[in-house]
């Protein structure tokens, strides 16, 4: 499994606090002008303080340096099995938690950034009919992992303690909308099971229960440019965050540089804009069916004095009336503590950090749930859409134990609770509903994916059903357990079943790589005899599912453009719902966009490929780069 650099060292987490545990736990069981690709992303939220995470590997996706022929797969490759649950740890004595422990330092040092200058969306001023352009640039994938190192080092952020306060948004300049008609449309909300972050397409990423497809097939699948947004220009030597992209029936919404632009989807006019203080550090994946969702921002941009203030800004954000509902802030005496996580479930926006998690009703701004003196365990973070997941940790920073957590979104009462075995530092919710959990047992997926196990976990009982070994070396799919706990691409969840794609192995052709996408079976763990296999120079990538369906990303050979194709959940016969443009130009473009960091929404024949960054960090001299590439049906 591969992904881009880990986040920098980190301290041990403090005391902190989570939902009110009403119940005790039950028992543990990317036209013409193109510019160049771009670097992997970077991680988009400042990171909290952790352990170092293993080395990577290099950049995933076409075209690649002239390569040696791997070695072939073992026996069986692609096809994990069942492995034993892990025995659950001892149980702590009585006290046992973080009392005595030295808190977590506010603020950690960075290297400086430049003052990020003030811009804003200029429509491009190239015709939009893709043309071929020669000597095209192909991506570099030693010096982008350098890069991504760099920028990955310079978003650090330090904790902090508990103190609620709120705003409105009336009368702040820094909170106003200017809104010129995004109006209606909804969240899509009904696609079956889940998608990875970045490969979630659910109008901005709720889970839903529909058993019928909502894709139309079209008579031609050829696609053609709808509009691209330019990268925001940044100072030199700076990183900024411009993490999250949503997706209504009338609007697609994505971050900037402090600020959310909503944009009409097929013709890419801007509908309205919401400006903020700070960089957006994350946005939620889910939204309601009508239209809100949630972010996590700075309250200031970064200076050289001041690299960064902290993901402290809690906002609830309407994306089809383009307005900041409110805002809610968290302070450690006069400094603010900085978040991980966000996610939406329920009418409910959830965060959560080393110092805890709490939670705030999505309309209302009210909170629904408190820090309570006495806790000594606390929420790392939040998994949402169909349910509200908290990954709970408790002992001692050597030696934690982790409790997957079904929670109720409005009381914050426990449902249902699985402690993890020893040797699980983090985890990652891949999905809420089936409930199934990703971690790196015992340290041991040494590419820094995050990932050596999944856990197919019963929401009702917080019993086992299965663990899936998913070894490293054969499986792509990558999670950031550490600081964001929903945060995984490269696989999605429905059918109840597992899908995710393998790491690129030789192809039939000589020196040519492919990937598959395998299914497993969420009840025994076993692989259920289908794979959907990309083809020689091509990769899959899971993006979510379509009712008994999952889409699917193709990324092409160096001279073909980028599909999505619908598989279908039961013969896994593939159908192409859309197929983009092969110019150099267009190309170059799209596979700066990589599917295992990018933000990727496809829904009713528009493709959006997004990126979670904006940096100076390895942009060539009058190289142009994008923000937002769309693509639509001819």
């Amino acid at each position: 499994m591969t992904q881009p650099p880990p986040p920098p060292p980190h301290q041990p987490p403090q005391g902190g606090f989570g939902p009110p545990q009403d119940q005790p736990p039950q028992q543990p069981g990317q036209q013409p002008g193109f510019g160049a690709p771009q670097p992997p992303q970077a991680p988009q939220t400042p990171p909290p303080a952790a352990p170092p995470a293993p080395g990577q590997q290099p950049g995933y996706g076409y075209p690649q340096q002239p390569p040696q022929a791997p070695p072939q797969a073992p026996p069986g490759y692609g096809y994990p099995q069942a492995a034993p649950p892990p025995q659950a740890p001892p149980q702590a004595p009585p006290g046992y938690g973080y009392p005595g422990q030295a808190p977590n330092p506010y603020g950690q040092p960075t290297p400086p950034y430049g003052q990020q200058p003030p811009y804003g969306y200029a429509q491009p001023t190239m015709p939009l009919q893709p043309q071929a352009q020669p000597g095209g640039k192909k991506f570099n994938a030693q010096l982008a992992i350098i890069v991504s190192a760099v920028v990955a080092i310079a978003l650090i952020v330090g904790g902090g303690v508990w103190y609620a306060t709120s705003s409105g948004d009336g009368d702040k300049k820094d909170d106003t909308a200017n809104s010129s008609g995004g109006t209606g449309g909804k969240d899509d909300g009904k696609d079956g099971g889940s998608g990875g972050t970045g490969g979630t397409d659910t109008g901005g990423g709720t889970t839903g229960t529909s058993t019928k497809p909502l894709e139309k097939v079209p008579a031609n699948p050829a696609s053609k440019i709808l509009f691209q947004v330019p990268a925001p220009k940044v100072s030199k030597d700076t990183t900024i965050s411009t993490a999250g992209s949503w997706l209504t029936d009338k609007v697609y919404a994505k971050s900037g540089v402090a600020e959310i632009t909503g944009f009409d989807p097929d013709k890419g006019t801007k509908l309205w804009n919401i400006k903020l203080p700070g960089p957006v550090c994350q946005g939620s994946n889910h939204a309601t069916t009508d239209g809100r969702t949630a972010i996590l921002y700075q309250p200031a941009m970064p200076t050289k004095d001041k690299p960064s203030h902290g993901c402290s800004q809690i906002a609830a954000i309407d994306l089809n009336a383009g307005k900041k509902l409110w805002t809610k802030t968290a302070n450690s005496g006069d400094e603010p503590i900085s978040f991980n996580n966000i996610t939406v479930s329920g009418g409910t926006a959830a965060v959560g950090s080393t110092s805890g998690g709490a939670a705030f009703d999505l309309g209302t701004g009210k909170q629904l749930w408190a820090p309570k003196p006495t806790d000594t365990c606390y929420d790392a973070g939040y998994g949402g859409g169909a349910k509200l997941v908290a990954v709970r940790r408790c002992g001692s920073y050597d030696q934690p134990e982790l409790h997957i957590q079904t929670i109720d979104p409005k009381s914050g009462k426990v449902i249902s609770d699985y402690q993890m075995g020893s040797g699980i530092a983090y985890a990652s919710v891949v999905s809420s509903d089936p409930l199934v959990v990703a971690a790196d047992v015992g340290e041991s997926a040494k590419d820094g994916s995050g990932i050596s196990d999944f856990f197919s976990i019963d929401n009702k009982t917080g019993k086992l059903r299965t663990r899936i070994s998913a070894p490293s070396d054969q499986y792509a799919a990558s999670c950031d357990g550490i600081t964001k706990v929903e945060e995984c691409h490269q696989v999605a969840v429905g059918n109840d079943r597992l899908y995710i794609s393998t790491e690129e192995h030789d192809g039939s052709g000589k020196f040519s790589q492919t990937n598959e996408i395998v299914a497993l079976d969420l009840a025994t763990g076993k692989t259920v005899g289908q794979r959907a296999v990309a083809g020689d120079d091509s990769t899959l990538s899971p993006l979510r599912m379509d009712g008994p369906n999952l889409i699917a990303y193709k990324r092409g050979p160096y001279n073909k453009g980028g599909q999505v194709l619908s598989i279908d959940g039961g013969t896994f016969k593939e159908t192409k719902l859309l197929e983009n443009p092969s110019t150099e130009s267009v190309l170059d473009a799209e596979r700066s966009m990589l599917p295992q960091s990018a933000e990727i929404l496809y829904r009713q024949g528009r493709l959006f490929m997004s990126d979670v960054y904006a940096s100076d960090l390895g942009r060539t001299s009058g190289e142009v780069e994008y923000l937002v590439i769309a693509f639509g049906l001819n």
